[in-house]
């Protein structure tokens, strides 16, 4: 026990929970920063590739890189903006039509209760209608307060805040591409060689993970991109393409994913009286879950090469104590652990 609590092992401790307090508190301001460095990564294969393949300088090859990862993004962002933003324009524009649609529903059922209802007491026909009355006005004046000309104008303030951010990174992005070797041989000559081999194994394993886990990603949201879209040519055949777009954006929101789109609208028809509608879009909303539930933990675990039980913890743990951002940072910080463990960095070869 002596040995386990050793001056060395307690300096590492410190120096782990003050890492850890540093990150709590410069993680919520430096989300640009660490997202760019993490893409430089992501992207330093491709321009490594082209380095070899087409025996050019760095330079050349991260400007290269760097304009198809901007073009990508612009053609993605003009796509969103034309298409996606359009229609969600279109929804809020068209809400006051859909909450009279949902009042005269009502109504009509409301009639339609008081008449099956004669023979019951009155004081709990009223009762329900009153509840339901109540429910129906608490859910207008909902939509009223969140999609009033004050939220928007204040959602629309903080643009530039994002644009700002998004400039940071775009910048930040382009230097560290650049200066990635650089970075690496700094880190690398305060290691010894024993260590820089170790510290060598677990970067390279954690590119690979990383990369791992967003090709995981991808995987699934085609899943359900290809899966909303063969339900939906079946249900809503004039707005399946468009419909399963959104869910498959949406879907790469970790926690929300494709039921805020498809619940709503099943509701909606529900409601209307187009059971049939109704139902199918709720069981489509059910199987998209069950998939994005079932298939994701394993899809993950087989390319970061974790468990899908250890990666499935990892990601209720992470969102638990960390939020939406937890939900990629906690198979990230799993698989730093694992793999300085591999590596033999940390030793926890101890009995008790």
């Amino acid at each position: 026990m002596a040995k386990f609590l050793s001056k060395k092992m307690i300096m590492i401790a410190l120096a782990v929970i003050i890492t850890i307090l540093l990150f709590y508190y410069i993680l919520p301001v430096s989300i640009p920063l660490i997202t760019a460095i993490v893409t430089a990564l992501l992207l330093d294969p491709v321009v490594k590739l082209l380095e070899r393949k087409f025996k050019i300088k760095r330079k050349l090859a991260v400007l290269i890189v760097f304009i198809i990862f901007m073009l990508s993004i612009g053609i993605l962002s003009y796509f969103v903006i034309t298409k996606v933003v359009g229609e969600g324009v279109k929804l809020v524009e068209d809400m006051p039509v859909y909450i009279n649609q949902l009042s005269d529903i009502w109504l009509t059922y409301e009639k339609q209760l008081t008449n099956a209802a004669k023979d019951l007491p009155i004081e709990i026909v009223a009762e329900v209608s009153q509840e339901v009355q109540d429910f129906l006005n608490s859910f207008k004046n909902s939509l009223k307060e969140y999609l009033n000309i004050e939220k928007i104008s204040a959602f629309l303030a903080y643009i530039p805040n994002y644009l700002v951010s998004f400039l940071v990174f775009l910048i930040a992005l382009f230097m560290f591409m650049l200066d990635l070797p650089r970075i690496k041989q700094t880190i690398f000559n305060h290691l010894t060689e024993k260590t820089a081999e170790k510290v060598n194994f677990m970067t390279s394993r954690l590119s690979y993970v990383i990369f791992g886990f967003f090709k995981a990603q991808f995987l699934v949201s085609i899943i359900i991109f290809v899966v909303s879209l063969i339900g939906l040519l079946f249900i809503a055949p004039e707005v399946a393409v468009v419909m399963s777009i959104i869910i498959w954006l949406i879907d790469f929101i970790p926690l929300i994913g494709s039921i805020v789109v498809l619940a709503p609208w099943a509701m909606y028809h529900l409601l209307s009286g187009n059971l049939t509608l109704g139902t199918e879009l709720a069981i489509l909303a059910a199987v998209l879950l069950i998939i994005r539930r079932t298939v994701e933990p394993k899809v993950m675990g087989s390319h970061i090469g974790l468990s899908p039980l250890a990666t499935l913890i990892a990601m209720y743990l992470g969102v638990q104590l960390l939020g939406v951002l937890g939900f990629i940072l906690g198979p990230l910080i799993l698989i730093v652990f694992t793999s300085a463990k591999e590596a033999g960095i940390i030793k926890l070869n101890f009995k008790i």
